[in-house]
């Protein structure tokens, strides 16, 4: 059902949208690297300081953490948890607009100014009814999101789950794929874990010509390509989806030149951890294998990142009926598993959590291009839902 205070919220979320519009635009125009948000962070300080809400800097070096308490806050009191992230990415952004990225090179193109801009109108209006809290709100702004080992993982070292103990978190992330208006969710398992997968090939190099008298690293890396994709499609347990997909394939010979060494990048997805240690433990004995046959060395190295992203079944459930009930059943949209990766798994792994997706997109407007393209962009509208969204989660 829509909450007493709907109407309260509603107008404030009218009255504050140009200004937190203002904070997005802002934030869009001067992006910062994962680790590097130092300017973000003091962004998010004195919006904060604005508010009254105390907070911590320089957690997990470049995060920050405010807490709301309610009325009737206890120091051994549990907390709900709101999160978003900061960093950008290594884009050179093409949009013309006005706020178009200043830092060469570098641009929010997976929405992370708008998530910070959406917690802190959140943030806002939940400070304003602290009153009717019914128990106090954590807000988590999180540093490095796009880069290994992962901001959360950070965080959850420096204890951003305790102190107070946060219970249940939400947090939320741009979708193109849904118009502006409209939200996303899926209930359990919805994204995947992600690893890198870095493979150096040392062979014999020499005369094309003359291949006997080489070992070639680029056969040995077409094996190995091939051979790891139908090795883990025969083992892999039948439900539960995986990738394994390489995008890089360096090898720096010539057309009589046979190379030395070859490189080769890739990705492995999945959503369980126990075959996901298993298919390490496989791609590692094949890669020894293989080396042996060519007479050549294959060094495998497998950056473990984010785990698989699992949403509570309960607090899915029940957030995804406030929504109904505020946004309308025919805005709200079943998602069907992603193969992505995003580091909010990491509280996924400790505690219940709901991540769902805001839409974005004005196709009318050709708003439309996906994250981590040189020309995304949002609907401003979308902060308005989003806003409202992190608050009702914030009062379940």
């Amino acid at each position: 059902m829509k909450h007493k205070l709907d109407s309260l919220i509603l107008n404030k979320i009218e009255a504050i949208f140009p200004r937190i519009v203002s904070y997005r635009e802002h934030l869009h125009q001067h992006p910062e690297l994962s680790f590097q948000e130092f300017n973000t962070m003091e962004f998010v300080a004195d919006k904060l300081t604005l508010l009254n809400i105390p907070f911590q800097k320089e957690v997990a070096g470049t995060g920050i953490v405010g807490l709301i308490k309610a009325s009737h806050h206890y120091e051994n009191q549990s907390c709900t948890g709101l999160r978003a992230d900061l960093d950008a990415l290594p884009i050179q952004e093409e949009n013309n607009v006005t706020y178009k990225s200043v830092n060469e090179g570098i641009m929010h193109a997976c929405g992370h100014d708008v998530h910070t801009s959406v917690l802190l109108g959140a943030a806002e209006i939940l400070n304003e009814i602290k009153e009717d809290l019914s128990q106090p709100i954590k807000l988590i702004f999180q540093p490095g999101e796009e880069t290994n080992p992962g901001g959360a993982s950070l965080m959850i070292e420096a204890g951003v789950l305790e102190n107070p103990k946060v219970d249940k978190m939400y947090g939320l992330h741009v979708f193109p794929e849904l118009e502006a208006g409209n939200l996303g969710m899926r209930p359990g398992i919805y994204m995947a874990s992600g690893d890198e997968i870095h493979v150096s090939i040392q062979g014999v190099g020499g005369h094309a010509a003359i291949p006997e008298k080489c070992v070639n690293p680029l056969m040995i890396g077409a094996t190995f390509v091939i051979e790891a994709r139908e090795l883990l499609a025969s083992i892999c347990p039948k439900d539960i989806p995986h990738v394994l997909t390489f995008g890089r394939f360096e090898a720096l010979g010539s057309t009589n030149i046979v190379p030395s060494t070859c490189e080769i990048k890739g990705t492995f997805r999945t959503m369980s951890e126990e075959w996901r240690q298993l298919a390490h433990e496989k791609l590692s004995e094949l890669a020894k294998r293989i080396g042996i046959e060519f007479n050549g060395i294959i060094n495998l190295k497998i950056s473990k990142g984010y785990p698989f992203l699992k949403n509570d079944l309960e607090l899915t459930a029940a957030l995804n009926k406030s929504f109904e009930d505020n946004f309308g059943k025919e805005k709200i949209h079943a998602l069907p598993i992603r193969m992505t990766a995003e580091d909010f798994a990491f509280y996924s792994q400790k505690i219940p959590v709901v991540f769902f997706r805001l839409g974005i997109a004005n196709n009318e407007k050709g708003i439309n291009y996906g994250v981590h393209h040189p020309k995304f962009d949002i609907d401003s509208s979308a902060i308005k839902i989003g806003i409202h969204a992190m608050v009702l989660a914030g009062l379940q």
